[in-house]
């Protein structure tokens, strides 16, 4: 995974500062204005995951234009206002030119589509690639789809590696390479770029759809990613960020696995983003890794395990400074000690985890913690309640995990809710929990988890007893009905 830099080649147009954007955002700090513009996103049900760094690159002039997403939410925030108000340049004067050789970025996504490799899953019409001579605008610009729809065909119906490299732009001719064991060329800012954007789209499609009908399509990227470490980038910067940019995808591929029932592959894949990060010297990586390794020994039925990683992410991660972060941590540990049944280790861990969150978001809180909220915390929390046998602690904490929710994020709607049925049934209250079962089958038409697919068996199982209870025999007909994910 060697790197190497050489002397980068000069941009041929300067990159002018957006002051009239950066006068917008007034008093605010860097991450409170991305606190506003999430906050208007979930207003017209955008959903998209703006931080203090996304702020500072379109203040730089490193954004000139941003996606269709982001452009709603803009002038949802200032109505009145066009994009050239906020500083933006028009649309058609960073799309659709013809890519032209550079040394900083790679070959053109126009050279895999005339050879027919993207065939028959060709991009929507009207699809332009991006300038990728100015790589600054690839980082928005290539991201033009309506992204929940169609993403989610591409890369749920499509054919492997071939639909990954028509969704993920600057990454799809290294795709290409790899799954024909070409040389993969030398990588720029926009293959970071891309990379960092796959792990975005990777994250925003499982919390819309859940993980089953994504892993597959997600190895290409993964592969890529790692072909693109071996060939060396023509910067250091850039070569940091493909070492984070590919630890992290490799902990969204791995949770990809994790949350479909393969546990070897997902330990895989997160031993991989911990050697990634303790090679670079990376601690937010670091701590991501052994989080996501906690959680994973938890459902693995490995819960000391569980406590150790925990542990371990909580001395990596507590000098980053992110209340949040050590907020989920401490989560972590909180299931593990439920795992070993020790009661007074969970509460004193979620008591830790109560106070830590309360603290609030800062400018530390890492870009992969957006879904961590009240009814992520709350939902963990009914988890551990769950283990120790607690079912009346436990629905309480599933009811209002699932009423916090974002709708937006089905996946975790749908999970909240299984959970809520399983600990009713469990707790006695079979009416109740039919019901909640009800609506997790309703929701299963757009998400596809083997884990909530695993809990609502689960909950069937604990029902059968009482089907003349109201709504148990609904439940039970058309959960028998379901076709199960495979």
């Amino acid at each position: 995974m060697a790197s190497s830099t050489t002397t980068p080649s000069q941009p041929d147009r300067p990159v002018r500062p957006n002051l009239a954007f950066r006068q917008l955002r007034g008093r605010h700090s860097p991450a409170e204005f991305a606190a506003l513009v999430r906050r208007a996103a979930r207003e017209i049900g955008e959903r998209v995951s703006c931080d203090a760094r996304y702020i500072g690159r379109v203040e730089a002039g490193e954004i000139r234009c941003p996606n269709y997403a982001y452009e709603r939410v803009f002038l949802h925030m200032f109505p009145g206002r066009t994009l050239a108000d906020l500083g933006f340049a028009p649309r058609s004067s960073v799309r659709g030119r013809g890519a032209r050789p550079a040394e900083d970025t790679p070959l053109a996504l126009v050279s895999c589509e005339a050879q027919g490799a993207v065939e028959p899953y060709d991009p929507p019409d009207g699809f332009q690639p991006p300038d990728m001579n100015h790589p600054q605008d690839t980082y928005e610009t290539h991201d033009n789809y309506e992204e929940s729809d169609v993403l989610r065909r591409l890369f749920m119906t499509g054919g492997g590696a071939t639909v990954a490299a028509a969704t993920l732009g600057p990454l799809g001719s290294t795709i290409d390479a790899v799954a024909a064991d070409r040389p993969v060329r030398r990588a720029g800012s926009s293959h970071a770029a891309a990379l960092e954007e796959a792990v975005r789209r990777i994250r925003l499609l499982d919390d819309r759809h859940g993980a089953d009908g994504l892993y597959r399509r997600a190895a290409a990227p993964l592969r890529a990613a790692y072909a693109l470490l071996d060939a060396g980038a023509t910067r250091q910067t850039t070569a940091d960020r493909l070492h984070s940019g590919a630890g992290e995808l490799a902990i969204s591929v791995g949770w990809l696995a994790h949350d479909s029932g393969r546990f070897d592959d997902a330990r895989s894949h997160y031993a991989e983003a911990l050697a990634t990060a303790r090679m670079t010297g990376d601690p937010g990586l670091e701590a991501h890794a052994f989080c996501n390794t906690a959680f994973l020994a938890r459902d693995a039925g490995r819960p000391r395990e569980a406590v150790r990683a925990a542990q371990a992410a909580q001395r990596v991660g507590r000098p980053l400074g992110s209340a949040r972060l050590m907020s989920l941590l401490a989560l972590r540990e909180a299931g593990g000690w439920a795992g070993l049944a020790d009661r007074t280790g969970c509460e004193q861990a979620l008591v830790r985890a109560q106070a830590l969150f309360e603290r609030g978001h800062s400018d530390a809180d890492p870009e992969w913690m957006s879904f961590y909220g009240e009814a992520e915390l709350e939902g963990l929390e009914a988890q551990c309640w769950s283990t120790l046998g607690d079912w009346r602690r436990a629905s309480r904490h599933a009811r209002r995990a699932a009423e916090l929710q974002d709708p937006h994020f089905t996946r975790n709607i749908a999970l909240y809710t299984a959970e809520l049925a399983d600990d009713l049934a469990r707790g006695g209250r079979p009416d109740e929990a039919a019901m909640a079962g009800l609506r997790v089958l309703d929701l299963l038409g757009q998400v596809q988890s083997s884990r909530i697919q695993g809990m609502l068996a689960g909950t069937a199982r604990v029902l059968l007893p009482h089907r003349r209870a109201s709504g148990v025999q609904e439940f039970l007909d058309r959960h028998a009905s379901t076709p199960r994910v495979v």
